[in-house]
């Protein structure tokens, strides 16, 4: 396979990203929450990517705004790819060209809840090394990356489709 085209989603994106993310889980969770934060303040479109093959929605990252310590920062999840397509890169692809937007727009901080292997790769670390907090205690999975200094400390609070 030659690389996906990643680019930011447009209108005719929404099924495809749809079957994708649910693929990807192998649940509706993950697909009906981008739904709901599509529909929420929260939504940056710049910051919803899709990897495309042949015309077909393979991949999907979605960064939405969040609050750290009462300044904004960015949310990254969910991250999907569709079965066929992992372990292919497509997933780091879009973690890049995802990273690189948000710095381009001048944000500070990203937090994710994932992996630490995974998300190490591009520069995560505990959330706890950026002071940063979160609803779900002091665990390795709660990742922050500062993009730009200052990058803002303290609590998170997520929009609301996310529940936390």
């Amino acid at each position: 396979m030659s690389g996906p085209l990643i680019r930011p989603e447009g209108p005719q994106d929404i099924p495809g990203i749809d079957t994708a993310v649910a693929a990807a889980f192998g649940q509706r969770d993950e697909a009906d929450l981008v739904l709901a934060l599509r529909a929420d303040p929260a939504w940056l479109p710049s910051l919803s990517l899709v990897a495309v093959v042949d015309g077909r929605v393979i991949g999907h990252i979605v960064f939405t705004r969040c609050q750290v310590g009462g300044h904004p920062a960015l949310a990254l999840a969910p991250l999907g790819v569709t079965p066929e397509h992992q372990r292919e890169g497509v997933g780091g692809e879009l973690v890049i060209s995802g990273l690189l937007s948000a710095r381009g727009a001048g944000e500070r901080l990203v937090i994710v809840l994932g992996d630490p292997e995974y998300y190490g790769r591009f520069g995560f670390e505990a959330a706890r090394q950026r002071d940063v907090t979160g609803p779900f205690g002091d665990i390795e999975e709660f990742q922050a990356l500062r993009l730009r200094r200052p990058a803002p400390t303290g609590p998170v609070v997520y929009a609301p489709p996310f529940g936390a």
